[in-house]
């Protein structure tokens, strides 16, 4: 049984078949990001099992366009709304049966002998690359930390997720933390904590929105406290630009055990809090960009951004940072520049922008990848047994006795 299914994966016909659908795969990938956008492409093409309906016409009414056919493009809000139906294997699928279909012709046709020995460390490295890339499509998170000269975080931001929070100062620096994620924020939606004494019911949900002046907007929902009683939001499209971002906003309510408390108007435009209290203890409201905290924390001392003298071309990045870990006593200085982030408990912080409007902002992108170095290791297995392989044939080819001299012809 097992035998069979080794042999009907090990064909080479089949990887001839899925490396060309892999080419088309990428073709029309690539095709699709200027309609869709890098993120929305990314997902639909490279990170799923199968490219759906939408995202394929997509790519191709961009492709006819560039052959000087025209068609109506498609937006990301189309793809977005579109049902569902799968037409072309995904990047995931293509990678899951390369994978099989290298270990199943290892295990049918290919038997380890020295001089093969350059050959196996090869498709060892190229099945490595394959498991490393897997494991950071699941394993990777990427995040943001942005820090004013003398400020201090001990968290990273999503850049583009969402979360409402609701805070509870319980004193001596401590607070208690209830975070619902955007990918559950619905109109509609209640939740409803033992951490809390009150429910909470989403009334309306905008994915991405920009405020107005609620009189300009009559049917809005109903706020009743904070300064969603003066503002109102509108709906607006997705956006997938990779420069811009979604600001989501919400009008939720809270429901006590005596019945209602109030109506508040949550989002991102607000940069404080909005309080509330309810049986005696305070909370802080507020629809903030996603936070992973740590148990250390950064300071930023000095940002540096030196450009080239008469022009605005940028010389150099860098960050002076303190790191300060109560757990293990650390406290240090670190300076962190291009091509020299800073490693440490498996995250790594690169020098990644700055704010332009603000000279003493710097932002680092934070990085979780605990494969990251699979293809460091890959790339050395390749290199070893491509030289390997090269030496054993030159030893060969050394060794061979020089052919007998032919007599010359009377």
């Amino acid at each position: 049984m097992m035998q069979a299914f080794l042999k009907s994966f090990a064909s080479l016909r089949l990887t001839l078949v899925l490396l060309v659908l892999s080419v088309i795969l990428v073709f029309f990938g690539t095709m699709a990001q200027e309609p869709l956008g890098l993120y929305i492409a990314q997902s639909r093409f490279f990170q799923s099992v199968f490219v759906d309906g939408a995202s394929m016409w997509a790519s191709i009414k961009k492709t006819l366009q560039m052959m000087g056919v025209y068609l109506p493009p498609s937006t990301a809000a189309d793809v977005l709304h579109a049902r569902y139906f799968p037409v072309f294997p995904g990047g995931y699928l293509l990678g899951s049966l390369l994978l099989i279909n290298l270990i199943a012709a290892h295990s049918v046709r290919f038997r380890f002998t020295r001089k093969k020995a350059g050959i196996m460390l090869v498709h060892s490295g190229l099945i490595l690359l394959l498991l490393g890339q897997f494991f950071t499509e699941v394993l990777a998170r990427e995040s943001a930390m942005r820090l004013t000269e003398g400020q201090t975080k001990a968290y990273s931001e999503a850049d583009r997720r969402s979360e409402l929070a609701i805070v509870e100062s319980l004193g001596s620096d401590r607070d208690r933390v209830v975070a619902i994620p955007d990918s559950k924020l619905a109109t509609g939606a209640s939740f409803q904590k033992p951490e809390l004494p009150f429910r909470l019911r989403v009334v309306r949900y905008y994915p991405n929105s920009m405020l107005t002046n609620r009189v300009a907007v009559p049917n809005a929902p109903p706020v009743t406290d904070g300064p969603g009683t003066r503002f109102a939001p509108l709906e607006l499209p997705r956006v997938t630009a990779m420069d811009m971002r979604d600001v989501p906003s919400a009008v939720v309510e809270l429901i006590g055990a005596q019945g209602p408390i109030g109506s508040y108007l949550l989002t991102e435009y607000f940069e404080r809090p909005q309080t509330v209290t309810v049986d005696g203890r305070t909370f802080d409201l507020s629809l903030r960009l996603r936070r992973i905290y740590k148990d250390f924390s950064l300071s930023l001392i000095k940002f540096r951004h030196d450009k080239y003298k008469g022009t605005e071309i940028p010389k150099n990045f860098s960050s002076q940072v303190r790191l300060v870990n109560p757990s293990t006593g650390e406290d240090r200085e670190v300076l962190i520049y291009m091509n020299n982030p800073l490693r440490y408990q498996g995250l790594t912080f690169y020098q990644a922008s700055f704010d332009r409007l603000d000279d003493r902002v710097t932002i680092l992108q934070v990085v979780r990848n605990p494969a990251w170095l699979t293809p460091y290791l890959a790339c050395v297995l390749v290199g070893l047994g491509l030289i390997l392989q090269f030496g054993i044939h030159l030893v060969a080819f050394l060794r061979k006795p020089p052919a007998p001299a032919t007599p010359a012809a009377s």
